[in-house]
């Protein structure tokens, strides 16, 4: 960390070319003493990054920004203040505090929160931010947030950390113990600090697996923002013996979609199938990562096409987490009846379908856009079949 860079000159600079051409920038140079200008142009890219994700910290005067990378990797403001909203109390740990977005939402919900990182540069940045934003409740820790536990005597109302897959698992799946920290091989040392832990992985993360490889799962927490799911969270119990519950999330601009269901319930729960009715509904991306497929048709009495198409139907209008449609029209999957529709421009789905969006758009010379929704699927009569619809 260079405190020149919060210089008022040095600040304006940056402010005023967020919108310039950074190779520009670096072939020009600048005069200012002490500062080079990749110093500069780090900032300015780094902060470009923050403009929606971290708008706090866009606003906020005399920021420091660390390089994009770890912009790119610390959870957005959305995420961060609905994970926050999950828990509260007195006191809670960061162990891998990273820019310290997670640790800010916390300390709106608890009197005192402590912020663990391992990279003394980044520690550094996080704990002049921290001043700037006024949160005064959060200290900071430079060092291993696991090795901090081991030396320290102290208990919390929460533990939070967000282990980090290690590159070596990259493209694989991956298990909780092949990240950093071990999570399972630590699991005894962190509910030794407290009864309650909070633990974020990656949307890649399997389900199974990881409650194989936790203790005391009482909630998974499917996070989506604008239907792409973007973190799991664990929530472990010390003192939990019931059912694991499932609680999906689709975070958006005007209204959250929300979709809950236990675990077991999903494995007992039977679908209802029938073929396409009035409205067809789709699940949003955080309750197809569940796998809630029997859950849904259970829990809002609705029909599915096909076990494997997981499209829904009724007669009714109804609230749905994920998108709804009117049907227009359903008729069997053939060149003929497709041409004779004479659809230039559609959007197109396929569910449990043999072919491809880019195949079907090639073949039947089908442009993107429009206000028609095509769906190709399979119906429980395993028949292919295309359904036209019009969103809702």
């Amino acid at each position: 960390m260079n405190p020149k860079i919060l210089n008022t000159e040095i600040q304006s600079f940056i402010t005023s070319h967020l919108k310039s051409d950074v190779s520009s920038l670096l072939l020009k140079g600048v005069d200012f003493q002490d500062v080079d200008i990749k110093e500069i142009v780090e900032q300015i890219e780094a902060k470009n990054r923050c403009t929606f994700k971290l708008s706090t910290w866009f606003k906020c005067e005399n920021i420091y920004f660390p390089n994009k990378l770890n912009i790119e990797q610390t959870s957005s403001e959305i995420t961060a203040q609905y994970k926050a909203q999950l828990i509260s109390g007195d006191s809670i740990i960061d162990l891998t505090g990273g820019f310290g977005v997670d640790c800010y939402y916390f300390s709106k919900q608890f009197k005192c929160v402590t912020h663990c990182e391992i990279n003394s540069s980044l520690s550094a940045i996080v704990n002049h931010n921290f001043k700037q934003l006024k949160a005064e409740n959060i200290s900071t820790i430079t060092g291993d947030g696991i090795a901090y536990l081991k030396t320290s005597k102290s208990r919390f109302d929460w533990i939070y950390i967000d282990p980090s897959r290690r590159h070596d698992s990259k493209g694989k799946v991956f298990f909780l113990n092949d990240c950093l920290p071990n999570v399972p091989e630590n699991l005894d040392l962190l509910f030794s600090h407290s009864n309650n832990i909070l633990i974020k992985t990656s949307p890649l993360l399997d389900l199974t697996i990881g409650i194989n490889e936790l203790k005391l799962v009482k909630t998974i927490h499917i996070v989506a923002f604008n239907n792409e799911v973007k973190e799991l969270l664990w929530v472990l119990d010390r003192d939990f013996t019931d059912e694991i519950s499932i609680k999906t999330v689709n975070l958006k601009k005007d209204s959250n979609e929300v979709f809950n269901f236990v675990l077991s319930d999903e494995k007992r729960a039977n679908s209802n199938y029938s073929k396409p009715q009035s409205f067809l509904y789709e699940p949003n991306v955080s309750v197809l990562k569940a796998g809630a497929f029997e859950s849904v048709s259970e829990q809002l009495d609705i029909y599915k096409l096909h076990k494997h198409s997981h499209l829904y139907t009724n007669d009714r209008l109804i609230e749905f987490p994920g998108r709804r449609f009117k049907i227009e029209q359903v008729f069997p999957f053939n060149k003929k009846e497709i041409k004779k529709l004479g659809v230039s421009k559609a959007n197109i789905t396929t569910r449990n379908f043999p072919e491809t969006v880019q195949n079907i758009r090639k073949k039947f010379k089908i442009k993107d856009g429009g206000n028609r929704y095509l769906f190709f699927t399979t119906n429980f009569n395993d028949e292919k079949i295309v359904i036209i619809t019009s969103k809702v």
